[in-house]
C-alpha cells in the first residue's frame, strides 16, 4: 500500500499525532481532509501547509466526533463531494484520569462515542468503496494501553482494547483484498491528551516516564512505514516493545495484582 498520491482523511487533525499526520503527508499525499472540531487551528494548519505546498488539495470540516449528528453530516458531505478516501486514520481519541465512581457520566459517554462509536461507524462507511477498488487502508490508532486494565483509566483502556481488537478482527476479514489494516499502540507520547484527559479538580499529572516517551514524529514515522507494510500492530520506541512484549506474556493474577498495587498509591 504506496501512500504516495493517496486520498487521506485524518480525524482529530487540529493538534498532537494528527496534526503531524497531516504535516507528514503533505509530502505525499494528493488530497488531505482534515477533521476536528477545532476549527480555526484546521484553517491554521492549511494555511501553514498550502503555503509549502501549493498544489496539495486540503480540505478541512468541523466535526465534534463525540456527538452523532456530527459524524452523519460529515458522512453527507462526504458523499455530496464525491470524496473516496483510500487512506482513513482514525486517530480521535479521549480520555478520562481518575476513579470511575467519580467519572462524570456524559464525559464517559463521549470517550465511548468518539474512541468506539464513530471510528466503527467512520470506517463501516469507508471500507465498501476501498473494497469496491481493491486498494486501501485504514490506521486505528489505539494505545498502548489497549493490552492490559488500567485503574483510574478503566474506560479508555477499555475502548483502546476495543480499538485494538477491531483492527485484527477487520485484518482477518479484508486479508487477500488490498486494503491494510492496522493498529497504532503508542506509549506517553508529548501532547495535549493528558492536559485534557486529566480532570479540573485534580492538581496531578500522569506518570509518564521521560524514558518510555517517543517523540511524536518519530510515532507517525513509524505508523506511516507500518500501514505501507501491512503490519497488524506498530508500538512506536524499542523500550514500549519489550515492555509490551512483556506484560503479554504476564500471567493475569500477576497483572490484577499489579493493578491493586497502582490503585492503592492512586
Amino acid at each position: 500500500m504506496p501512500l504516495d498520491g493517496c486520498h487521506a482523511l485524518i480525524t482529530g487533525a487540529s493538534a498532537g499525532i494528527g496534526r503531524e499526520f497531516a504535516c507528514q503527508l503533505a509530502d505525499r499525499a494528493a488530497l488531505l481532509l482534515l477533521v476536528a472540531r477545532r476549527e480555526e487551528r484546521l484553517h491554521r494548519l492549511r494555511d501553514e501547509l498550502q503555503a509549502q505546498r501549493p498544489k496539495l488539495q486540503i480540505e478541512i470540516h468541523r466535526t465534534d466526533l463525540a456527538r452523532h449528528g456530527d459524524v452523519e453530516s460529515l458522512l453527507a458531505w462526504i458523499e455530496g463531494q464525491n470524496f473516496h478516501p483510500d487512506l482513513l486514520i482514525n486517530n480521535a481519541g479521549l480520555g478520562d484520569l481518575g476513579a470511575f465512581a467519580s467519572s462524570d457520566p456524559a464525559k464517559v459517554e463521549n470517550i465511548l462515542q468518539v474512541n468506539v462509536v464513530a471510528l466503527t461507524r467512520l470506517t463501516r462507511a469507508l471500507l465498501p468503496q476501498m473494497i469496491a477498488r481493491g486498494r486501501g487502508a485504514i490506521l486505528n490508532v489505539s494505545s498502548s494501553a489497549s493490552f492490559l486494565p488500567i485503574p483510574n483509566f478503566a474506560v479508555y483502556a477499555a475502548t483502546k482494547a476495543y480499538v485494538t481488537s477491531f483492527s485484527e478482527a477487520l485484518r482477518g476479514e479484508l486479508h487477500g483484498s488490498g486494503i491494510h489494516v492496522s493498529a497504532l499502540c503508542p506509549g506517553p507520547v508529548k501532547t495535549e491528551f493528558s492536559a485534557v484527559a486529566r480532570r479540573k479538580e485534580s492538581t496531578s499529572t500522569p506518570n509518564e516516564p521521560e524514558i518510555a516517551c517517543v517523540p511524536v514524529k518519530q510515532v507517525v514515522a513509524d505508523a506511516l512505514r507500518g500501514i505501507e507494510r501491512n503490519k497488524a500492530i506498530v508500538i512506536p520506541g524499542m523500550l514500549m516493545k519489550l515492555g509490551m512484549f512483556l506484560v503479554r506474556l504476564t500471567p493475569l493474577p500477576l497483572l490484577r495484582a499489579a493493578n491493586r498495587l497502582s490503585a492503592k498509591r492512586a
